[in-house]
């Protein structure tokens, strides 16, 4: 595993935000190999001890198993891990929603990977896996996230042409979206598109600003890992190698 800043390996690994890390680091509540760990400090998991005690239960991060799960999100869930702001998708990852005949307990501190809006459905993966986390999320790996938009009307050649290449967005520029697919339901037109590189509410602010009202959006695939017929709000475990 490639070296992370110790504050975002704790912060991908769910245990504290940027900022609340760095208080646990500065608190002495961190360790790495064995001793104190100090703000701003590079780790590699792979290689190094690391110990958090303090506020939460001790974690020995490096003894954790890692653990994978697909959920289908339901519109007002949030991708949090707690409930602070409204109820978080934590709060399905219990024995009923889960799928299969066999109940598997969920024993590990799972998190959210990267963001997937509160009005918005469909695919979350949570997991334990620091390093996967930082892939995924991570622009300069590219992994492809796929979205099923369902907008008033239907796309004209122009506002295509505006989304693949990209615009201008309040005071950023956002990269352009891949369309694969379009069809028309009744007045509706559902447009399937994957996106690479994620700002925060992207594909819906890149269609508002075209003059079309997104009626609803779901996301259907994470890299290779697919959504499926996965109910929504019922989740299952998945193995690393049908993510990427």
């Amino acid at each position: 595993m490639a070296q992370l800043r110790l504050n975002k390996y704790l912060a991908l690994k769910g245990y504290a935000s940027r900022r609340g890390a760095d208080k646990l680091i500065e608190d002495g509540h961190v360790t790495v190999n064995g001793k104190p760990a100090e703000t701003g400090m590079q780790v590699d998991a792979e290689i190094d001890n690391i110990v958090v005690s303090g506020g939460k239960r001790e974690l020995n991060i490096q003894n954790e198993t890692l653990v994978y799960i697909a959920l289908n999100k339901p519109v007002d869930y949030i991708t949090s891990t707690t409930s602070e702001q409204g109820q978080s998708v934590m709060e399905l990852l219990t024995e009923e929603k889960q799928i299969g005949k066999k109940k598997i307990p969920l024993k590990a501190r799972v998190f959210p990977v990267g963001r997937l809006d509160k009005d918005s459905e469909g695919l979350v993966l949570l997991t334990n896996d620091g390093e996967l986390a930082n892939q995924l999320t991570h622009p300069r790996y590219e992994h492809e996230k796929e979205y099923e938009v369902t907008i008033d009307k239907q796309l004209s050649p122009a506002s295509r042409k505006v989304l693949t290449k990209g615009m201008r967005l309040d005071d950023e520029v956002v990269g352009g979206i891949e369309i694969i697919n379009e069809w028309n339901q009744g007045r509706r037109t559902i447009v399937t598109v994957i996106l690479k590189e994620g700002k925060n509410r992207q594909i819906r602010r890149m269609f508002g600003a075209l003059g079309y009202h997104v009626i609803s959006l779901k996301r259907t695939r994470i890299s290779e890992l697919m959504l499926g017929i996965l109910p929504p709000g019922r989740w299952k475990y998945v193995k690393k190698n049908h993510i990427i």
